[in-house]
């Protein structure tokens, strides 16, 4: 369904600055010398991981391991996404037993996508603990999962889809709501 741009949530700016707090408070929580992992789920959480892995290398000089999950075979919808579904690779580096991770996406909505991603990752091994760290939690949860790390909550109608653009992927920083159009 095609959609129209209703309103700008976060400028390119204001999306730096958010980002660049979540990877301050990923620090003051986790502590600089914490043996913690960040973990993208493609597409658009693996540039927010590496910029908050940049952000946690300026504050303490540490280097965060990253990894790239990709969730495609773990969606309970994959039947009704495409009969040919593009399965992207994993790239954990890196074990992930005792492990802290954390979790990184752009939009928080249902929770599927992370409960996809927790199923990925428990058939890498056997984390310590899971967190998650989201530019956008939108609200209308289906399951019971919340992020540990938001950069912004925003109300939403289920008429209504956050876009995020990220210079990364999109060529520029932003955060749009949008309206379904019919």
């Amino acid at each position: 369904m095609p959609t129209r741009e209703k309103t700008q949530l976060l400028t390119g700016a204001q999306t730096g600055r958010t980002i660049e707090r979540l990877g301050h408070e990923i620090v003051e929580k986790t502590g600089e010398t914490h043996a913690i992992a960040l973990i993208g789920i493609r597409r658009r959480g693996v540039p927010l991981a590496h910029r908050l892995a940049g952000t946690f290398r300026a504050a303490t000089g540490a280097e965060v391991p990253i990894g790239i999950l990709d969730i495609t075979l773990y969606r309970d919808d994959l039947s009704l996404v495409s009969t040919h579904p593009v399965v992207q690779s994993t790239e954990i580096p890196f074990s992930v037993d005792g492990r802290d991770l954390i979790l990184v996406d752009d939009v928080l909505f249902t929770g599927r996508t992370v409960r996809a991603a927790i199923n990925g990752l428990f058939d890498l091994g056997r984390p310590n603990r899971v967190l998650l760290c989201v530019l956008i939690d939108r609200g209308h949860r289906q399951l019971p999962i919340e992020a540990s790390y938001v950069g912004r909550r925003v109300e939403t109608t289920l008429n209504e889809v956050i876009e995020v653009h990220l210079k990364e992927i999109d060529g520029d920083d932003r955060v749009l709501l949008m309206e379904r159009v019919s």
